[in-house]
């Protein structure tokens, strides 16, 4: 059995993964680090795991750590993460950071949009942007994993299909209108988020200045090959989980829904955790509760000759937890479905 460890245990993310991971035939729980909430046992923080994980939350010890866990998970805030995986990377422990640490390649933009000092550039390099669909061969040569983000994982998924087939022009303005859940901004209280402010509510938030903006643009130009500039905008809506992406992307040449469709599931024939839905069928966030799908809906407006986008997932698992450890899964050559082959919740 793998000897798992998480740190940032005691956050939605960190809650998410111990829910999965518990199901996991091949793994075993052995460490939850929290430094805020040391001493005391995830159920004082979560009690509805009571009698079924009954751990206690450790502070975290880089050379005692190393010596108990095959893996690590880092479901720690961004800012956190860079500072402490570096010593884990060179003892040689296989690392899944869920945080934005290491998702930009450029420390430069990291400093721009997070506001803080980048990661060694060394780790930057060293790090596999976890999106399967995308980039599983090279996510089974690695032990360093850096997830994607939520919104990124939604978006570049909804746009992947249409960039690798080059039906639309690069050059005219690709819209991504993002909607994300409350749990999108973690367990710590905020005034945005108590329910007094978000019930009955939503609101735009960090226009022009969303930190999932580069990394989005960064894995679209890889795939394309030049780079490429985009509008993202994010929204929070009164619900708990779920992510919705509705992206505006511009065609080259007339094409109907039906091709559009028949184009994307071609792509994502293979893919077990990307559903597209047939034409005329838009997803809603529901649709993948609690799940490691992603789903896509698809539309040509004809009179503007776009193609219209609706990619949705659940945050706190394909957009972080289940993600990862469809990573896991695949740094050990195991079914990528293990632990994750659920049927949505609803409703």
């Amino acid at each position: 059995m793998l000897k798992v460890g998480i740190v940032g245990a005691n956050g939605y993310g960190g809650a998410e993964l111990i829910r999965l991971l518990h199901n996991h035939p091949h793994v075993t729980l052995e460490l939850l680090v929290s430094n805020s909430t040391q001493g005391q046992y995830i159920v004082d923080q979560y009690p509805h795991l009571h009698s079924i994980v009954e751990l206690p939350l450790e502070k975290l010890d880089a050379e005692g750590v190393s010596n108990r866990v095959d893996v690590l998970f880092f479901a720690t805030p961004s800012g956190v993460t860079k500072e402490i995986a570096p010593s884990f990377i060179e003892k040689g422990v296989p690392c899944i950071d869920l945080s934005g640490d290491f998702r930009l390649k450029d420390g430069s933009l990291y400093e721009q949009w997070y506001q803080q000092s980048p990661a060694d550039p060394e780790y930057l390099r060293q790090a596999v942007y976890g999106l399967p669909e995308l980039y599983r061969e090279r996510i089974k040569e690695s032990t360093f994993i850096t997830n994607p983000g939520c919104y990124p994982t939604a978006a570049i998924l909804g746009i992947m299909p249409a960039l690798k087939t080059e039906i639309i022009d690069i050059n005219g303005p690709i819209i991504i209108d993002g909607k994300t859940g409350v749990s999108g901004a973690g367990r710590k209280p905020s005034q945005g988020i108590v329910f007094s402010e978000i019930n009955e509510n939503t609101k735009a938030y960090k226009l022009a200045s969303h930190q999932h903006t580069p990394e989005i643009e960064q894995i679209i130009s890889d795939i394309h090959g030049q780079n490429i500039h985009l509008s993202f905008t994010a929204h929070i809506v009164p619900m708990t989980r779920g992510i919705l992406c509705t992206t505006y992307l511009p065609l080259k040449k007339p094409l109907t829904d039906s091709e559009a469709v028949q184009l994307y599931q071609e792509i994502y024939q293979n893919e077990p955790f990307v559903r597209v839905r047939p034409k005329g069928i838009s997803p809603t966030t529901k649709e993948v509760y609690g799940t490691n799908y992603c789903d896509i809906g698809l539309a040509v407006d004809q009179r503007t000759n776009l193609l219209i986008v609706v990619s949705v997932i659940d945050n706190l698992v394909k957009g972080a937890a289940g993600q990862a450890i469809q990573n896991l899964n695949l740094l050990n050559n195991w079914d990528e479905r293990t632990a994750l082959d659920v049927i949505p919740v609803y409703p």
